[in-house]
């Protein structure tokens, strides 16, 4: 194998044949959480008011790391596909999401934030706990969630549809209940779909609710129903994303039975 070769089976889990993080992804999750830690104790003024150069010195020592990974991501890119033309298969890594998601990090990271506005430097850690996107490309199990959703995407379309339909129709019959008696919070569809939306996703913060018998027996039934719809895209996403590690554990074990890879 090449030097690149072997660079790109250190970063990039889906290049392991073996089971596990390779050493270059544990120190990459090891500092990825520790970057993470500092950005949010950061936002306490009364710590960076007194370890200030502290926190600048670790951002800076972590954005150089992160930065020559994403070097090193960029250079072995025409790895994951030696077929294409190196330059073609970097570029599709430039624009890729998780790409672009650690550029940003690397930005905040690097950016010099003394004398900014309190806005701007909410704005630059903000970025950098964006850091904690990247650990998903660390590990398989990320890689089965988006096969699980790809493959029943048809299923979770068709449950998100039913969960709108109710949600504007519980709205739409709570305004006719309750809007003459309530109508500073059913007066219109629009208020009262924030009631909906509270039921239906089982937060019930109470601060709105029905009064009068219709509005109660309603809001009954919606609560019901809305536990199924809730529960619905967690079954089919639970089941397919079983099914989509057993394959995986499958071609372990027999190449032979291994899904066909990402375009």
């Amino acid at each position: 194998m090449s030097l690149r070769a072997r660079i790109y089976e250190q970063l990039d889990p889906r290049a392991r044949r073996a089971r596990g993080l390779s050493l270059a992804n544990w120190i990459l999750v090891i500092l990825i959480l520790i970057a993470t830690a500092l950005a949010i104790i950061e936002t306490e003024q009364t710590i960076t008011d007194v370890y200030g150069h502290i926190f600048v010195a670790a951002e800076l020592a972590l954005g150089l790391m992160f930065s020559l990974e994403y070097a090193l991501r960029l250079w072995t890119a025409p790895e994951r596909n030696p077929s294409a033309h190196p330059w073609r298969e970097r570029l599709r890594f430039v624009v890729s999401p998780a790409a672009i998601t650690d550029l940003i990090a690397i930005v905040a990271s690097l950016a010099v934030v003394g004398g900014t506005s309190a806005l701007l430097l909410r704005l630059v850690r903000v970025g950098r706990i964006l850091r904690l996107a990247k650990l998903g490309r660390m590990s398989r199990a990320f890689d089965y969630m988006v096969e699980a959703i790809t493959l029943r995407r048809d299923e979770l379309l068709l449950s998100l549809a039913a969960g709108f339909f109710l949600m504007i129709a519980a709205a739409t019959a709570l305004y006719l209940a309750e809007g003459a008696i309530q109508p500073d919070k059913f007066g219109s569809i629009p208020r009262a779909l924030w009631w909906s939306v509270a039921t239906m996703t089982t937060i019930g913060y109470g601060d709105v609710f029905p009064v009068t018998t219709l509005g109660k027996v309603l809001a009954s039934v919606t609560a019901i129903f809305s536990i199924g719809f809730i529960a619905m895209p967690t079954g089919i996403l639970a089941a397919s994303f079983s099914d989509a590690m057993q394959r995986h554990r499958r071609a372990l074990e027999d190449p032979e039975d291994a899904p066909p890879s990402a375009p």
